[in-house]
């Protein structure tokens, strides 16, 4: 594991510093990597979410790192696909998850993206609102 910054130098984007890169016709074959996450989270207007594996375990999210550059240190961007079926009545896409028995699958490219990125089955994951910081007690 190596510690880096999530997204892009901005300097080389017009100053935007990209968090996420779609993963549709893309092959990526070299500088794979992996985030490890137990949640992500997600919002539409005020309205925020949490988002589980409805299992409770921990997956990774597919990644692309690049190398530092001048002051810039390394960094990932998050590999992202349509929304499934538990995701899209709140937003378009998410990160790619891979699961624990796909890490070295993707890691080494033994198997095409279009294996490993597939809409996950409804119910693989629990969504639940996260409440406003308003609503919290003192």
């Amino acid at each position: 594991m190596v510690e880096a910054v999530w997204g892009s130098d901005p300097r080389f984007a017009d100053g935007i510093n990209y968090r996420f890169v779609r993963s549709e016709g893309r092959a990526f074959p070299s500088r794979r990597c992996l985030i490890p996450a137990s949640e992500f989270r997600m919002g539409t207007g005020d309205h925020r979410y949490r988002v589980t594996l409805d299992s409770g375990n921990f997956f990774y999210l597919a990644a692309i790192w690049d190398p530092p550059l001048a002051d810039w240190p390394l960094s990932y961007r998050i590999l992202t696909m349509p929304a499934g079926a538990d995701v899209i009545p709140y937003q378009s896409r998410h990160g790619v998850i891979v699961h624990r028995r796909d890490v070295m699958h993707w890691l080494d490219g033994t198997r095409s993206n279009d294996e490993l990125f597939t809409e996950p089955p409804r119910h693989s994951f629990f969504v639940e609102p996260l409440r406003a910081q308003a609503d919290l007690p003192l």
